[in-house]
C-alpha cells in the first residue's frame, strides 16, 4: 500500500515541482517536506504543526485531502506507537523473544532426543534383558487326572519357546500352546523362551500326575 509522503513525492514530480518550490509556496521548510515524503516524522515538530504541514501539502497539490489525511493519521499513530517505549525497553524485549526462540530451540532439540532414545531402547532392549514369559497352564503344583496336558503362555512376539526342549509355535501376539505327554506321579514341565540375542527367560511347573 502506498504511504502518504509516496503520494505526495510522486505528485510533486508530476507537476514539475522541487522542493524548494513547495517550500517557497507553502512556508514549510524543505527538511520538513522531506521528512514527510520519507514518511520520517521524527525531526518534526509536534503532532500539531506536522498535520498542519502535510494537510497545506496535500491542498497545495490539489490532493483529496480526507482520504489522504486518514491515512497520515493511521500512519503517524503506528509510527508514534512504536516509539512510545524508550529504546532499552525495546531491546529488552528483543533479548526475551531471543531467549524464548532458544528455549523453544532446546527443548525442541531435547524432544527430539528423548524419543531417539526410547526408540534405540526399545529396538535393542532385547540385547540387555530377558525376554518376557508368562504360562497361564498348568499352574505350579496342579493335580492333573490325564497323561495329555495343555501348556499355553504368552512371550514376546519374535521369541522362540520350548517345552521340555520341544520347539512350539508363537503367534503374531506372543502367544503359544503345546499339549505334551507326561506319566503318573511327579513332573516337572520346563518351559523357556529365547529372543534373538540368546536372553532366555525359564520358568518351571511341578505337576501331580494321577
Amino acid at each position: 500500500m502506498i504511504r502518504v509522503g509516496e503520494r505526495l513525492k510522486e505528485e510533486r514530480e508530476r507537476q514539475g515541482y522541487s522542493l524548494d518550490d513547495i517550500a517557497i509556496a507553502t512556508k514549510i521548510r524543505p527538511q520538513f517536506l522531506k521528512g514527510i515524503e520519507e514518511g520520517n516524522y521524527k525531526g518534526l515538530p509536534s503532532s500539531a504543526y506536522i498535520q498542519g504541514f502535510v494537510k497545506n501539502y496535500i491542498d497545495y497539490l490539489g490532493l483529496p485531502q480526507k482520504q489522504l489525511m486518514a491515512l497520515f493519521r493511521r500512519e503517524f499513530d503506528e509510527q508514534e506507537y512504536r516509539t512510545v517505549l524508550p529504546e532499552n525497553i525495546t531491546a529488552k524485549k528483543e533479548i526475551s523473544l531471543n531467549r524464548v526462540r532458544i528455549r523453544q530451540v532446546f527443548v525442541l532439540g531435547g524432544a527430539v532426543i528423548l524419543v531417539l532414545l526410547i526408540y534405540i531402547f526399545l529396538q535393542y532392549k532385547a540385547a540387555f534383558f530377558n525376554p518376557s514369559l508368562t504360562v497361564d497352564s498348568p499352574q505350579e503344583q496342579s493335580v492333573i487326572t490325564s497323561q495329555t496336558v495343555t501348556v499355553s503362555g504368552s512371550t514376546e512376539a519374535n521369541d522362540s519357546v520350548t517345552v521340555n526342549n520341544v520347539p512350539v509355535f508363537v503367534d503374531g501376539s506372543g502367544d503359544f500352546k503345546k499339549e505334551i505327554t507326561v506319566f503318573s506321579g511327579n513332573s516337572t514341565i520346563t518351559i523357556k523362551s529365547t529372543n534373538t540375542f540368546g536372553k532366555t527367560s525359564t520358568i518351571l511347573r511341578h505337576i501331580v500326575v494321577k
